[in-house]
């Protein structure tokens, strides 16, 4: 039974709670006992008995007789049954990297028989053990060929949750200090397989939490929590640490799957009239009720949030605006995004006030330009800031689009603006005006700030500004940040070609771990009169991974931007000073071909261009330690915006 309905988590594959049981050859039981009465939704439950070796039973003679010692036909469940409620759980004693020759051979006989009986049961999963040394090539190398004959099943690799700090030497008993470093190993080996996922399992004592932020962006598909991690609460039930409870409501923001495992540890109070339903009660079902608690306190998802759902981690090409003209549905989506509207109507209200005086607003009339006037929410948020300013303005309405052009003169005639509003069907780049302007307003702002071309079309366009004139948005910035996306990563990688590793996306993201704070990249200011302008740009940049966060895997970086609308409005969409409640930029993310792994004491170098030719702008960018990386999108090759 699923751990419950919440606002918007309905759809998320972490409703789904299992548990960690024994061997056991009567299967139907097995799920009766812990699905049926325990409540639970799946049993993580070993396929193979696990006293079973393959060079026992050779010894004997009488291999070819033998059937293996699997837990029970496939026809004791239905195949949705075995599909829905069983995940498979590899014997623990595999050592596929052993010294002990037969050991290693008995493992990886029976890893692949064990597969092969999951396959043939149509699992969605199966649990690997975790790696026995520190080194893992073997059974990496096993696994890999595996993964190459799999379609459906996914591998959960079983990795320890623990990263000592670097001075302690209190590391676990197996001598591991940092677990992500033996996942990160695998992973690498098995060349970033998408089928091969991580189960993490959950100690009672937790590392730091920039270590454990990293593992937001790698593809974690369950937490499997011990009962000796729970504390005890006032009343004798099972409860969780505050730093445990904010983990697992993590883990719920990204699909993880919580497994109970282990004896119950918690002496419960009796209830005085229960005692037939005490004989039922699965041991572990208190356990269960609390992860169910802790999954529906989480708070609902704000209306805009739901909407965005399904574009979470979606890779999106960036818009063209130049090159083509938007259609009504994008339109559509802008235009619903009122907070970035009141920003503009404010800053321009601000100029108004700046530009005339009180005392001459009956007599001064402002004029005001809106270039990319789309289908109008520009023009009626200027026009709304003279009225509540109380200044006389006339608006120009340049617009190159024109099916939008066929809106903009429906607006104007429906709310009477046919005096104060005229429309211009052009190019601002190409327009002649009549006259200069007094302020520009534009919204060809992208993700990056100047990657929808907002540079070359202001430089274009300031020729029609008074001197003195103001552009609203007055300047912008835009920012990288190094990050951690497995799932990111192999979307690109799954498209096998080189150009989809040289693009930049615009994507929702989500299940990303953002390894340092963001960086300023370019600026540019508007209006820009030197008579050396030039929006080519070049910037180095220079990140540190937070000591205690351990090493990261970088997989590209994050993109922002952040604008001066006018003095001190602002809109942007910069972690740290993003405009809230604002829809309209997803950030933008730029690959890189081969991951770099980057520890906390050698800085990740970085090298972004902005690049202009006669008909295209283009970025090129590249990683020049800790380990050089190849130059992207030498030329434009791949990824380019037209002029």
């Amino acid at each position: 039974m699923p751990l419950g309905e919440r606002g918007g988590w309905e759809r998320s594959e972490s409703r789904f709670c299992g548990v960690e049981t024994e061997f056991s050859d009567d299967v139907p039981s097995l799920l009766s006992f812990n699905i049926s009465t325990g409540g639970f939704d799946y049993v993580l439950a070993p396929l193979m008995d696990p006293l079973y070796r393959p060079s026992l039973v050779e010894a004997n003679g009488g291999s070819e007789t033998q059937v293996l010692p699997f837990s029970g036909s496939d026809l004791v469940l239905s195949p949705s049954q075995w599909s829905s409620h069983v995940v498979g759980k590899i014997s623990s004693w595999i050592d596929l990297d052993s010294e002990d020759e037969v050991l290693r051979m008995d493992s990886e006989t029976t890893l692949k028989q064990e597969i092969a009986w999951a396959t043939h049961l149509s699992l969605q999963a199966c649990l690997l053990p975790t790696p026995k040394g520190t080194s893992c090539a073997n059974y990496a190398r096993c696994v890999n060929q595996i993964l190459q004959g799999l379609t459906t099943l996914q591998l959960w690799l079983r990795v320890p949750l623990v990263k000592s700090d670097g001075d302690s030497v209190d590391a676990t008993s197996e001598g591991l200090t940092d677990s992500w470093e033996l996942w990160n190993s695998f992973r690498l080996l098995c060349e970033h397989d998408s089928k091969l996922s991580v189960a993490l399992d959950v100690m009672s004592t937790l590392p730091s939490e920039t270590s454990l932020g990293r593992w937001m962006g790698e593809s974690v598909r369950a937490a499997i929590i011990s009962t000796d991690s729970f504390l005890t609460n006032a009343r004798g039930f099972p409860c969780l640490s505050k730093r445990h409870q904010k983990l697992i409501a993590g883990f719920f923001d990204h699909a993880v799957q919580v497994v109970v495992s282990g004896k119950p540890v918690h002496n419960l109070p009796k209830a005085s009239d229960s005692n037939t339903e005490d004989t039922q009660r699965h041991p572990l079902r208190s356990y269960l009720d609390y992860v169910a608690y802790l999954f529906q306190k989480m708070e609902p998802l704000p209306e805009q949030e739901r909407i965005e759902l399904g574009y979470r981690d979606f890779l999106q090409a960036p818009l063209q605006p130049l090159m083509d003209n938007l259609e009504a549905q994008t339109y559509e989506t802008f235009e619903r995004d009122s907070i970035k509207y009141i920003q503009y109507q404010r800053a321009v209200a601000k100029a108004l006030v700046d530009r005339v005086p009180d005392e001459k607003s009956s007599e001064l009339t402002t004029v005001l330009m809106v270039v990319g006037a789309g289908r109008g929410p520009l023009v009626r948020a200027s026009l709304q800031a003279a009225e509540e300013t109380g200044r006389k303005m006339k608006v120009y309405a340049v617009e190159k689009n024109p099916n939008a052009v066929v809106t903009l003169h429906n607006l104007v005639k429906m709310e009477g603006w046919e005096g104060v509003v005229t429309i211009i069907s052009c190019d601002m780049r190409f327009w002649s005006a009549p006259e200069k302007a007094d302020i520009l307003v534009s919204e060809l702002l992208g993700s990056f700030g100047d990657n929808e071309l907002s540079p070359e079309c202001l430089d274009g366009a300031q020729r029609f500004l008074k001197p003195d004139g103001i552009s609203i948005p007055s300047s912008y910035t835009s920012f990288i940040q190094p990050v951690t996306a497995s799932k990111l990563y192999n979307d690109v990688k799954a498209q096998k070609d080189l150009a989809h590793f040289e693009t930049a996306y615009v994507v929702k993201l989500h299940s990303v771990a953002k390894l340092a704070p963001s960086q300023s990249v370019f600026t540019f200011t508007h209006p820009n009169f030197s008579t050396k302008a030039n929006n080519q740009r070049y910037k180095k940049l220079e990140f540190n991974l937070p000591r205690d966060a351990g090493s990261a895997l970088v997989h590209g970086f994050a993109g922002y931007f952040d604008s001066v609308l006018y003095k001190d409005v602002h809109l942007g969409i910069e972690p740290t000073t993003a405009t809230p409640n604002m829809f309209s930029w997803f950030p933008i993310f730029f690959p890189l071909r081969k991951p770099v792994e980057v520890h906390p004491d050698s800085p990740l170098e970085v090298h972004f261009w902005r690049c202009c030719g006669s008909s295209k702008v283009w970025y090129e960018w590249s990683v020049s330690s800790p380990t050089p990386s190849p130059m992207h999108n030498t030329n434009g090759r791949s990824y380019w915006v037209g002029l």
